[in-house]
């Protein structure tokens, strides 16, 4: 066997370098200790299309729809059963896609790395490594396990996992951990962890686990379906019971069911998704790609932004700020032509080049800029010239010129000229070593923050949304430059801010109280950044997570809505629930107000939904129970089309975006109930007229040829051997009487909700908005044309204009009208109930 690293042992010796044998490492690979990718995390296919297709509702739905399809009702089953399968198709196929996504998720890109083996080093893809593998690290390079560095020396870019821009200088015997790059340098590194088990793995298996977060919207809808569908339930039971006793048929009682089924408001979910897609694509308009629909909504709820620094706040780019002379001269053009002539142009130099103007220099020597030596130099005929950290250079500067600049985050600089001309910048080894220097001039560099930041977070504030910014760079450092961006209590002299570190310790009530009186927190990894979210979650606030790194991926999914900017990790932006496709979070207010536009307009659906469901509920009850039979057929539920789907649609698309209403189910009950009693009491005295005067005009001597004739004209329908045609011509008819009643009145209940003048604002004020009053309009003469022409009204289960129905039905909407505006005006439901209003 050879010899190969042991985890407890030294990092010194020729033989540490020989690593494993290919059957060494081939009996690893069968012991599971290869550097696999992550497979997995989310839930699978069959487990997806079984939860939100064969739900408890759309089980009872497909039983309805399979019995109506066996007796031949093809119509009613497409109507009692239609949606609720839509539905379910859209949910499933929404959850599959974002599975797709999760289970892509890999951190690492899988390229071919060089590897130790039999003494000598070969290209292997990396998930042929396995434990114990000997690794050569190269610039450039991806490190694809966890272990530590065996010889050499290297910079580590780690700001993908921590956020920190700075590449951290890596000795013997430190950490490399995967997902981070290779700027300088080169080394052998111990692979110790791989596949599942690494830095990268475990954050791979994080990002794809599922965590959608339901709205709140979406939860109260499910409350209020879940409310409906168990008082559905125990009234179906004692009207099915009566219909046993009576001895229905057995397709009679399928079509009961299926009407009771139809209370239930489940095409409010079908709205909330055609609601949600048109949202999105307004919202696209501004430069946010909403990957998970119900963001749309949910980033109205947003009352606090986590947001990363570089690539959020800041572009990643410096902006020289100012140049303070030391010596006499000018500073300025050296500087150019220092940025100018460096050959590895970093940050620093490029921020030089873009604001100095400069002349080519003829170059004798150049030390490029690394972070263990922080500066770099030219060596020139005009002289030798170095830049960098004052006190990485040795030179005598006034502590207060630096500390003031500091402190306002910006980045100080200092420029250098040899002592003596010409003098040289390495050793006799070759190696970078400084010469006597004398100080000519501090440079002040800031950070270069975004387009249009000041602006978005200044209406960010104004719409009480507060801003927390998350960064893995110096504490102080971000608290200035969120400070410029206008982000509150960021500035020193407000509130401290607080490193990642000082977070360790606390329990959650500490932490807790530190995160709601802090905005800056730096130094972060993943896990702070998660805990804070968590913290602000538990406070009851409703966050917005944005990043661009693989550091905020977990954060991310943590948060209510995950944000991610196009140019950051694939990563994050699979695992976010919007993707700001112009790197600007200046999209997300303008996103948060269309997500209140889309709450308010399903609000007001949410009102017309309830109050016809309820009322009818009531009706159904209280004509039963008067025993006058079941006052609704399948086909004629198909109404709500115009009650209902209509109006629900064009009113969400029109609504105007305001605060989010934080007491949505007690105005509900507030409307609903009064309105729900008004209606059904209007609709049951309307059926029980018409029903009894008719089995009263059929009893009074008519010729069965002439009933059979008078029954076959009003119904559209053919005789069936065995018919009570007196009481099915008395039910029809009652039934199109209550059938239209509820049409005007839901028509009207549009007026209520969206006022077109003061004579119809008992519920709410005026709006200048015309467009709901032409749509009321629009209805009055659609289903008009549905009465007057015959495959209609026979399609829908009603009979012909009876001008003595129609009369009724007018006389009673006007006496409804008159009731309801008293019973708003009045608020007559908060004074029996002794309360100024409910609580949602």
């Amino acid at each position: 066997m050879s010899t190969h690293i042991s985890l407890l042992g030294g990092f010194k010796g020729a033989e540490l370098i020989v690593g494993l044998t290919e059957a060494e490492a081939e009996t690893r690979r069968r012991n599971g200790e290869a550097n696999t990718a992550v497979k997995g995390g989310s839930r699978g296919y069959a487990d997806i299309l079984r939860t939100n297709v064969f739900s408890f509702f759309n089980i009872i739905l497909f039983a309805i729809g399979v019995v109506l399809l066996v007796l031949g009702r093809y119509s009613d089953a497409l109507v009692s059963v239609g949606l609720g399968l839509i539905n379910a198709v859209i949910s499933a196929a929404q959850e599959i896609r974002a599975k797709r996504k999760l289970d892509g998720l890999q951190l690492l890109d899988r390229a071919g790395v060089l590897v130790v083996r039999d003494d000598r080093e070969i290209e292997l893809p990396a998930d042929r490594v396995v434990r114990g593998d000997l690794l050569r690290i190269r610039p450039g390079e991806q490190i694809v396990v966890d272990g530590p560095l065996v010889d050499g020396g290297l910079e580590a870019d780690e700001s993908l996992l921590t956020g920190e821009s700075d590449p951290v200088v890596k000795q013997p015997g430190d950490e490399l951990r995967s997902g981070s790059h290779c700027v300088a340098g080169d080394g052998h590194q111990l692979a110790r962890d791989v596949g599942a088990h690494s830095y990268a793995g475990r954050l791979t298996a994080e990002a794809r686990r599922a965590s959608t977060d339901k709205t709140p919207l979406q939860r109260r809808i499910e409350f209020l379906v879940r409310l409906v569908m168990a008082l559905t339930v125990l009234m179906s039971g004692a009207i099915l019971g009566q219909a046993g006793i009576e001895g229905f048929s057995l397709l009679r009682v399928v079509q009961i069911t299926a009407v009771l089924s139809g209370l239930v408001p489940y095409g409010l979910f079908f709205l909330i998704a055609v609601a949600y897609a048109a949202g999105a694509a307004r919202i696209a308009k501004h430069g946010a790609l909403v990957q998970q629909v119900n963001a749309v909504e949910s980033v109205s709820n947003v009352d606090v932004v986590c947001t990363d620094k570089t690539g959020t706040l800041t572009t990643g780019r410096l902006t020289l700020e100012e140049i303070v002379p030391l010596e006499e001269g000018d500073p300025a053009s050296i500087l150019g032509c220092f940025a100018c002539n460096v050959t590895i142009p970093n940050l620093t130099a490029s921020a030089l080049a873009s604001a100095l103007p400069g002349e080519e220099w003829k170059v004798r020597d150049e030390v490029p800029f690394a972070s263990s030596l922080r500066w770099s130099g030219l060596v020139t005929e005009e002289g030798t010239w170095v830049l960098g950290a004052p006190d990485a250079l040795g030179c005598p500067v006034p502590a207060e010129e630096i500390t003031d600049r500091t402190r306002r985050g910006l980045r100080v600089l200092l420029l250098a000229r040899g002592a003596e001309p010409g003098a040289a910048l390495r050793d006799a080894d070759g190696r970078a070593q400084l010469p006597a220097l004398i100080p000519v001039g501090l440079v002040a560099l800031a950070d270069e923050l975004r387009d249009d930041v000041v602006e978005t977070v200044a209406r960010l504030r104004a719409d009480g949304v507060e801003l927390k910014v998350l960064s893995g760079d110096d504490p102080r450092t971000v608290a200035a430059i969120a400070a410029r961006a206008g982000v509150k209590n960021a500035g020193l002299d407000v509130a401290e801010p607080v490193a990642g570190a000082d977070l360790d310790d606390l329990d959650d009530p500490a932490l807790d109280a530190v995160v709601a009186r802090t905005s800056v927190f730096g130094r972060v990894a993943p896990e702070h950044k998660e805990r804070i979210v968590g913290s602000l979650r538990r406070q009851g606030r409703y966050v917005a997570m944005i990043g661009d790194g693989v550091n905020d991926a977990r954060a991310l999914k943590r948060a209510q809505v995950g944000v991610a900017m196009r140019s950051g990790s694939a990563v994050t932006r699979d695992v976010a629930d919007i993707v700001l496709v112009n790197d600007s979070f200046a999209a997300l207010p303008p996103a948060q107000r269309e997500g209140r536009r889309i709450i308010s307009g399903i609000g007001m659906s949410l009102y017309i939904f309830l109050a016809r469901v309820v009322s009818q509920g009531l009706v159904i009850l209280s004509v039963t129970l008067l025993g006058l039979g079941f006052p609704y057929s399948p086909t004629q539920v198909g109404l709500t089309l115009f009650t209902v789907g209509v109006p629900t649609f064009f009113l969400t698309m029109w609504a105007k975006p305001v605060p989010t209403d934080r007491n949505l189910l007690g105005n509900l009950a507030r409307f609903v109930i009064p309105a729900s009693i008004v209606t059904a009491t209007f609709g049951t005295a309307i059926y029980a007229t018409i029903y009894e005067a008719i089995v009263l005009g059929f009893g009074s001597g008519r010729t069965p040829a002439a009933v059979i004739a008078e029954f076959e004209t009003y119904t559209g329908l053919k005789y069936e051997s065995g018919t009570d045609f007196t009481t099915a011509s008395a039910t029809i008819a009652a039934q199109t009487g209550l059938s239209t009643f509820f049409c005007f009145v839901s028509f009207v209940l549009i007026l209520f909700l969206a006022p077109p003048t003061r004579f119809f604002a008992a519920w709410t004020a005026p709006t200048p908005d015309r467009r709901p009053a032409v749509l009321v309009a629009a209805l009055f003469v659609v289903f008009s044309a549905v009465l007057l022409v015959p495959a209609l009204w026979s399609y829908f289960g009603l009979i012909a204009p009876a001008g003595p129905i129609f009369l009724l039905v007018n006389m009673a909407v006007i006496l409804w009208f008159g009731a309801l505006s008293a019973a708003f005006r009045l608020r007559l439901l908060d004074r029996v109930l002794g309360i100024d209003g409910l609580s949602g």
